[in-house]
């Protein structure tokens, strides 16, 4: 059953049927979305060239917030995106040598101290900002593998040192060149130039922080 409804009309009366009502309002929802997706698009048309998803987030907010700046919601939410893609990428390049990400930075960081390539536990989790509870695990699991050793500490009767084994001096080589091959593809569609301005922009950045 179709419901009537009475309007005024400048010549009298008119029936209007509670379907015409629906469609009316359905067009108007859909000029609605219209309207909004135009106001978005020329929102981040009027921030410069649309090169990635960080800008469509920013032209919505643009859209709903014009009181904010969002140039900082920008910078950051790129750096973590980076962040990923490269983290991603490495983790990929180092499960070729039967380690993960964890494991490399243990290696890298006995690797990178240089001969003897030796440390303690304690400055071990020094350099990889790490409790030392969290370094023994992953101290136990490379140990068991193979790639670094443990022994007492000849200046410290309650001391240990941890070094780099001759099959871990060897994957730690390997994996940081194969590591850094997948971080300079990311970086390859930059200039040398571009590529060293951002080192020194991030830099700047980070010291500030």
């Amino acid at each position: 059953m179709v419901t009537a409804y009475v309007v005024p009309h400048s010549t009298g009366v008119r029936a209007v049927t509670s379907s015409t009502r629906i469609r009316t309002n359905s067009l108007d929802v859909k000029y609605l979305d219209v309207k909004i997706n135009f106001a978005e698009r020329l929102v981040i048309k009027r921030m410069g060239n649309v090169t990635d998803d960080i800008d469509r987030i920013l032209g919505q907010w643009a859209r709903e917030r014009p009181d904010l700046n969002t140039e900082a919601m920008g910078v950051f939410g790129r750096i973590y995106r980076l962040s990923r893609l490269a983290g991603d990428a490495t983790e990929r390049a180092y499960a070729r040598f039967g380690i993960a990400r964890a494991d490399f930075d243990v290696l890298a960081t006995l690797r990178r101290s240089g001969d003897p390539f030796q440390l303690s536990p304690g400055a071990l989790a020094a350099s990889m900002m790490l409790s030392t509870g969290g370094t023994t695990a992953r101290l136990d699991r490379l140990e068991k593998a193979g790639l670094v050793a443990r022994s007492p500490d000849p200046n410290d009767r309650r001391g240990i040192l941890v070094r780099l084994t001759s099959q871990g001096h060897a994957i730690a080589d390997e994996a940081v060149a194969a590591g850094l091959a997948e971080q300079q593809r990311l970086l390859a569609h930059l200039s040398p130039e571009k590529s060293a301005q951002l080192n020194a922009l991030l830099r700047d950045l980070l010291g500030g922080v």
